[in-house]
């Protein structure tokens, strides 16, 4: 079975107005719920094979701090610029293109994607938001990501941090 996390970047910070939306960092909250969301799912997960991360700095620390806690390799992580204000078709796109080596992969990136992506896989299942740092989960009953079809997905579980 494949499997599909969706992890949204952590709480990020709005102290400073001069960053453009690329360049703003996580804030004090994101910055703690990032390493506990990743304690959380490595309790009862196996690593991803990979994590693609948005190439945005607030998705970047979040991939960085989860990656960190569960010891998948820094330097492992992948930067697609295609997550970073991604619609449902490009992210669908995404999904498409993963190699089929990979059976468990992360992606990291930002809402409305990623809510819109959780609700487009699964037809069991529909959630209004993945808050910040929360993460969902889906499984596929294919061998190649370039069969993913919408509503076929397989709803494994939604976390995230004010659920602890």
């Amino acid at each position: 079975m494949l499997k599909l996390f969706l992890l949204r970047h952590a709480k990020s910070s709005w102290d400073d107005i001069s960053f453009i939306d690329i360049e703003r960092p996580l804030g004090k909250r994101g910055l703690k719920d990032a390493p506990n969301m990743g304690k959380y799912f490595i309790k009862d997960h196996k690593k991803p094979h990979i994590i693609i991360s948005s190439p945005a700095r607030r998705a970047r620390e979040t991939a960085e701090l989860f990656s960190d806690t569960i010891e998948y390799k820094l330097d492992k992580i992948h930067y697609d610029q295609q997550i970073y204000e991604a619609s449902l078709d490009e992210l669908m796109h995404l999904i498409h293109k993963i190699d089929d080596a990979f059976e468990k992969v992360m992606l990291v990136g930002h809402n409305p994607g990623f809510t819109d992506l959780a609700n487009h896989l699964t037809s069991e299942t529909h959630i209004d938001n993945i808050p910040t740092c929360g993460l969902f989960a889906v499984g596929f009953d294919v061998k190649s990501w370039k069969k993913i079809e919408p509503g076929k997905g397989v709803f494994l579980f939604f976390d995230y941090p004010k659920k602890h």
